[in-house]
């Protein structure tokens, strides 16, 4: 093998290489160049909701979360549905940050569009 055709066959393993890696990295991003998203439990957001609820003294028949596919700073979004009574639905769209719950009641840049999910699983409520 020639000097030239060695050199031919380095260049060409680096460029590989390179695009091996690169492809790694782009996998592991999500679609706005973050690092890979943290996933929240909705069950540990519907403790912390509930705990907020609470502390401000609002009262609520029940409270209802799920994950709805959609990210905010890097983290999964988790939807709770709270039941104010009467009836009044209100939605919180939240992520556990750092140990702290963040909503977009509070965080005017977090936005929190209707979420039909629910609709197309089978609720069963009675025997």
């Amino acid at each position: 093998m020639t000097r030239r055709r060695r050199r031919q066959v380095f260049v060409g393993a680096a460029v590989l290489a390179v695009c091996a890696v690169a492809a790694a990295l782009l996998a592991t991003r999500s679609s706005d160049g973050a690092s890979t998203v943290r996933a929240a439990q909705p069950a540990a957001v519907r403790a912390a909701l509930i705990t907020r609820l609470q502390q401000s003294h609002l009262r609520y028949s029940w409270v209802v979360c799920i994950r709805t596919g959609r990210v905010f700073r890097r983290h999964d979004v988790v939807r709770c549905n709270v039941n104010f009574g009467d009836p009044h639905i209100e939605a919180y769209c939240s992520i556990i940050d750092r140990d702290r719950l963040v909503t977009n009641h509070e965080t005017p840049s977090f936005n929190c569009p209707a979420d039909l999910r629910g609709w197309t699983t089978k609720t069963v409520t009675g025997p």
